[in-house]
């Protein structure tokens, strides 16, 4: 499939991919320390859901505003996630999507940085333009992965990789898991958050394999799948691997992932948080 970020934006999977990516970093706000974040694939940062590419599909309807007009409570991930779009929004237009740089910029706090890589052309110049001049961020235009070979360790020594690739080649898994690897062995105390589609199941099962027998441990899976996987080849679910991850995400999870389902009226939905490696 081709998982370009524009075509997408604030539907099913963002709205999970971005919980998860906030409560990590929340996890990294908890030391005064300065913290690291690598986005591999970061698309061009903000949307404007009101657009074109956005409209196109119509996929935030079902996700981020259906989310935002669900009567509450909601967990306090969930609420978290919320309040972080509404105040981009604030900054920008009414119907304005924070991508994850924007999420995490947000949230970085003096000595802090971010780097951002994108490869496309047009995605890349846009996300360029955006953080200009900004000291705390820095703009790649290369391959991600290579990235995670040439990026890392850095500097603070403690942080989160987002690998967010838009799946546009049929290896990717492969890909997906081989970078995990690379990065890992380059610094093995990071926080690696790897984000996937659920299209076909035994593409899923063959890359939770090729990493449960990788050598790596203490492997988290988080999936969230609102529509029925009766039908191959259709998207109905997203997953995140995520390796190193803080003690306190899973229990957080298990709260937030039936919370979200609810919410996005989708309550016979399936999600899981489990282990796919221990320590």
């Amino acid at each position: 499939m081709n998982y370009r970020h524009v075509f997408h934006a604030g539907n099913f999977a963002d709205v999970f991919k971005h919980v998860v990516l906030l409560a990590l970093l929340r996890h990294l706000q908890r030391k005064d320390k300065p913290f690291a974040y690598l986005d591999t694939h970061a698309g061009p940062g903000s949307y404007d859901l009101a657009g074109d590419a956005a409209r196109r599909t119509g996929e935030a309807d079902g996700g981020i505003e259906q989310l935002l007009a669900a009567p509450g409570p909601l967990p306090a991930a969930v609420t978290d996630y919320l309040a972080q779009v509404q105040a981009h929004r604030r900054g920008g237009t009414p119907r304005a999507y924070p991508g994850s740089p924007a999420l995490v910029r947000g949230l970085l706090r003096e000595g802090d940085h971010a780097a951002l890589c994108e490869l496309h052309p047009e995605d890349g110049a846009t996300l360029a333009q955006h953080y200009r001049g900004d000291p705390q961020v820095a703009v790649h235009r290369r391959d991600g992965y290579e990235a995670l070979k040439a990026l890392l360790p850095p500097g603070e020594r403690r942080g989160l990789v987002l690998v967010d690739p838009p799946f546009e080649v049929r290896d990717e898994f492969r890909r997906l898991a081989t970078g995990l690897v690379t990065a890992w062995q380059r610094w093995p105390q990071g926080i690696y958050a790897l984000w996937y589609p659920r299209v076909y199941a035994e593409d899923v099962a063959a890359f939770h394999e090729r990493l449960a027998d990788s050598g790596l441990r203490r492997l988290l899976v988080a999936e969230f799948q609102p529509w029925p996987s009766d039908v191959p080849g259709r998207f109905t679910g997203a997953g995140m691997v995520i390796a190193n991850p803080p003690w306190t995400l899973p229990e957080t999870l298990q709260t937030a992932l039936p919370a979200l389902l609810e919410a996005l009226g989708a309550p016979a939905g399936h999600w899981r948080c489990d282990w796919l490696v221990p320590e």
